[in-house]
């Protein structure tokens, strides 16, 4: 006769501890990220091949891997659409990055490139280059974007944390955006005064991955990679400072380290893209608080999924560009603009837009 146990009832079903249910959420999100790579390679082959002209993806494969200079069509994929899918990635990835990087340290999830003002001040600085220095090489204009984006973030700092209350989340955003216009509205202004040597700044300003070499993103993915190590260096600290500066020192987080590191990675990531594609907006909001939904509350998962995400939003944005007004051309910074903006009005009705 058997024995039954009448502690353990039919049907039972041992809880996962703690510690295996980490394990299995860290194996979702490792799937979930392995899989927005595959869809990153079809949207970067998806802009290889669609634009004004449709080409054929057997055509787009023999021009990356048995590349014919005499076909037509292969010298359109080898000479324009390879570097523009190339920077495109590089400045998605730069962006949402730099977002993500801009939200945790600052505890703020409004902050962005664009409406912190740190696109508007590198833009401000390159068009001070072109009107008054005469540069025209974008190797050059790269430093002074650099420099725009230090200025801007330093000044929208020090304006947001004056008064009482120190720089709360929405006065951050209000100055950026103030800070933004300002220095946007300067820089069009700069722009009428020689239309001649803005020409080519007026389709930049806009936010564009049109017409640019491949020579272009090898000049400016130094400094983005540069800044993309700085990145994963402070990116174990950002969730201590997540729970505050006191609670962070307490678990042995070095607080100015990492927010000048920080700095100067942001700096770097914004001001190379900012150079090579001009001021494309939103991408370093949307994308990390995207990534939040997915994979929850560490900074490492939300980092790794940004770096996944900003390169897929820049390239349907870019993608949708070229097909909206087809055989015209919509700049992908407008586009991100018009999905970003709602995003954004969405976000500061929340209540809980105070805090991560």
């Amino acid at each position: 006769m058997d024995v039954v146990d009448s502690r353990a009832p039919r049907g039972h079903h041992e809880v996962p501890t703690g510690a295996s249910a980490s394990a299995l959420a860290n194996s979702a999100r490792v799937v979930g990220w392995v899989a927005g790579v595959g869809v990153l390679l079809a949207v970067c082959l998806s802009s290889i091949a669609v634009g004004t002209k449709y080409i054929a993806l057997p055509v787009v494969w023999d021009a990356l891997f048995a590349y014919d200079p005499s076909v037509h069509d292969q010298l359109l994929v080898h000479d324009l659409r390879v570097g523009r899918t190339a920077l495109g990635v590089l400045v998605g990835v730069a962006m949402a990055a730099a977002g993500t990087l801009m939200q945790a340290m600052t505890r703020n999830p409004l902050a962005d490139p664009g409406l912190l003002g740190v696109n508007a001040g590198a833009a401000f600085c390159v068009a001070l280059a072109v009107g008054a220095l005469g540069l025209s090489g974008m190797l050059s204009q790269v430093w002074f974007a650099f420099l725009g984006a230090v200025i801007a973030t330093v000044v929208v700092y020090v304006l947001g944390s004056r008064g009482r209350g120190g720089a709360t989340p929405v006065r951050l955003t209000l100055v950026g955006v103030a800070v933004g216009a300002l220095l946007t509205g300067v820089t069009s202004g700069l722009t009428l005064l020689d239309p001649q040597a803005f020409e080519q700044m007026r389709w930049w300003s806009s936010g564009s991955l049109a017409n640019r070499a491949l020579s272009l993103t090898g000049s400016i993915s130094p400094f983005v990679m540069v800044g993309l190590l700085l990145a994963f260096a402070v990116t174990p600290s950002l969730n201590a400072m997540a729970m505050g500066d006191d609670v962070a020192r307490a678990l042995g987080a070095n607080i100015t380290r990492t927010r000048v590191l920080g700095l100067v990675a942001v700096t770097l990531m914004c001001g190379g893209a900012t150079a090579a594609a001009g001021p494309i907006g939103f991408v370093g909001l949307m994308i990390p608080h995207l990534a939040r939904r997915i994979v929850g509350t560490d900074q490492r998962w939300i980092m790794a999924y940004s770096l996944v995400g900003g390169p897929i939003l820049v390239l349907l944005a870019d993608i949708a560009g070229r097909l909206i007004v087809r055989p015209g051309e919509m700049p992908a910074g407008v586009v991100t603009a018009f999905v970003g903006a709602p995003v954004l009005i969405v976000m500061i009705r929340r209540a809980r837009v105070s805090g991560l």
